[in-house]
């Protein structure tokens, strides 16, 4: 009985170490895998687009303060630029990680870094960048034209005719005193 009892003690205590290691080496695994990632990231060019992220946002709110704050010192926006720090940045990318993690097994992770430090993929990863920024500059210049054409105006001006948004949504004076503060007649 006593040997039965040592017996099933040892293998009770072997199995909860297996169990640990097992744990444990699923853990550096899952590290592993977000160094990985955080490597891909790097070599893809993703990780520089997170910076223009960061540009994009320090640019958004810089054009509001501006507005607001017209007189700031060259102090001050010298300061601003630090706004986002790398803690931000940090987060950011950790974020990213666990969108990767979540739907990318580990091998395809190795297999794109592999791919993406290719002459061809350095060259991609080179450019990307300033295309992305000039498309995307293409496509605001764009909506802005769009937006402002004859044509794309009358045919918003014909669907809030036909669906008669004018009578669902009556402007009240406050209403038009603000939209109209020099008395002159509401466009529609």
């Amino acid at each position: 009985m006593k040997f039965q009892s040592i017996t099933r003690s040892i293998a009770v205590a072997l199995i909860t170490v297996m169990m640990t290691l097992g744990a444990l080496q699923s853990a550096q695994a899952q590290t592993q895998k977000e160094k990985d990632i955080k490597i891909l990231l790097k070599v893809s060019g993703i990780l520089d687009q997170l910076g223009y992220m960061k540009d994009n946002l320090t640019r958004s709110f810089g054009q509001t303060i501006s507005f607001a704050y017209p007189q700031a010192p060259d102090a001050f926006w010298d300061d601003f630029e630090n706004v986002v720090s790398q803690d931000y940045m940090d987060d950011l990318v950790n974020r990213v990680v666990v969108v990767y993690d979540k739907h990318m097994e580990h091998e395809v992770v190795l297999k794109l870094i592999e791919m993406f430090q290719t002459p061809f993929w350095a060259e991609w990863r080179e450019k990307m960048p300033t295309i992305s920024r000039e498309a995307g500059a293409v496509g605001s210049q764009w909506a802005q034209e769009v937006s402002l054409s004859e044509g794309f105006n009358a045919k918003i001006d014909e669907l809030i005719g036909k669906h008669k948004l004018e009578e669902l949504n009556p402007i009240t004076e406050t209403e038009e005193a603000t939209e109209n503060p020099h008395g002159e007649p509401n466009p529609h």
